[in-house]
């Protein structure tokens, strides 16, 4: 095929997909967010310059992680303005239960000023992110539903959403019947707990 071909091709190709729709998803005014764990080794190097990379690609709405009664090392002012700076929001926040690793901010450790901090920069969400190895009991997992709906009541107070995030091992056997992923969803309020 020669050269000018192709193009005459390409051209004709691009033109028919303008024609069918394509160009209206190529405008499209939805959000792109990302998830910062996935850059979590920029982000702990310069949180600023990462947030700042991130707004020039495009993204608009940011999950974050690691709330220890800061953001990245700053308080809920500083975290605020670097997010007004950079035209990005928070979207969501992952947090563990707490249950084994006492850190500040996750659901059975300073969850009031989580959600009060969460609330001032402006989140819908805050997640249940994770269990760790040591969690993953039967005696654990038959309290969890019990702990999401009352962190659940907290969040909601303030117009946030509260959610729980699964991995795989929510869909191993917690009896004969039952999946751990559906013992959560039939013991939780869906009003209180959503799933991410």
């Amino acid at each position: 095929m020669q050269r000018i071909d192709f193009l005459k091709l390409s051209s004709l190709g691009f033109l028919g997909l303008y024609s069918c729709g394509i160009s209206t998803t190529m405008n499209n005014t939805k959000r792109l967010g990302i998830q910062l764990y996935t850059i979590r080794d920029s982000i702990s190097q310069n949180l600023e310059h990462s947030l700042e990379k991130l707004a020039g690609l495009g993204f608009k709405d940011l999950e974050i992680y690691g709330y220890n009664g800061t953001f990245f090392g700053k308080n809920k002012t500083e975290f605020l303005d670097i997010l007004n700076n950079t035209g990005l929001k928070v979207i969501s926040s992952h947090h563990q239960t707490g249950v084994i690793g006492k850190g500040y901010g996750n659901l059975l450790n300073n969850w009031e000023k989580s959600v009060e901090d969460l609330d001032f920069i402006g989140s819908k969400y805050m997640v249940c992110s994770y269990l760790v190895p040591e969690e993953r009991t039967l005696e654990h997992y038959r309290k969890l539903p019990e702990l999401l709906d009352q962190s659940g009541e907290l969040t909601k107070q303030t117009g946030i959403q509260l959610a729980y995030h699964n991995h795989d091992f929510e869909f191993q056997k917690l009896d004969d019947q039952t999946t751990i992923y559906d013992f959560i969803l039939q013991n939780t309020s869906p009003d209180l707990v959503k799933m991410e």
